[in-house]
């Protein structure tokens, strides 16, 4: 049985995204949802829980496209439909990131 971890309430967020895990190349995956204080996506490669990774996504705030640029540490990995599902908490989301999630959010 999965164990819900959220901390915060989580908004639908189906965009194109690039995930740099520690020491890899970087990889396109998309986003599943996202929260103040982390993200779901879609990956076609497992990545390892507890794993950091850069995360890079856009979001449309106030009629603006805005990129996240933030590093994040995984906390779950599971297959679902062919693809890996990956949790990630955020790491020091700098202050103009925390606002546009929180715009978002709204």
């Amino acid at each position: 049985m999965f164990n819900e971890q959220r901390q915060a309430q989580r908004k639908l967020l189906k965009v194109k995204a690039v995930v740099t895990v520690d020491g890899s190349a970087p990889a396109a995956v998309k986003t599943v949802d996202v929260g103040a204080n982390g993200m779901c996506i879609m990956s076609p490669e497992p990545i390892q829980v507890g794993a950091s990774a850069q995360l890079r996504f856009d979001l449309f705030v106030d009629g603006v496209m805005t990129t996240i640029d933030v590093r994040g540490k995984a906390s779950y990995c599971i297959l679902s439909h062919g693809d890996f599902k990956v949790g990630f908490s955020f790491l020091n989301l700098n202050l103009s990131g925390v606002t546009q999630l929180a715009k978002f959010l709204k």
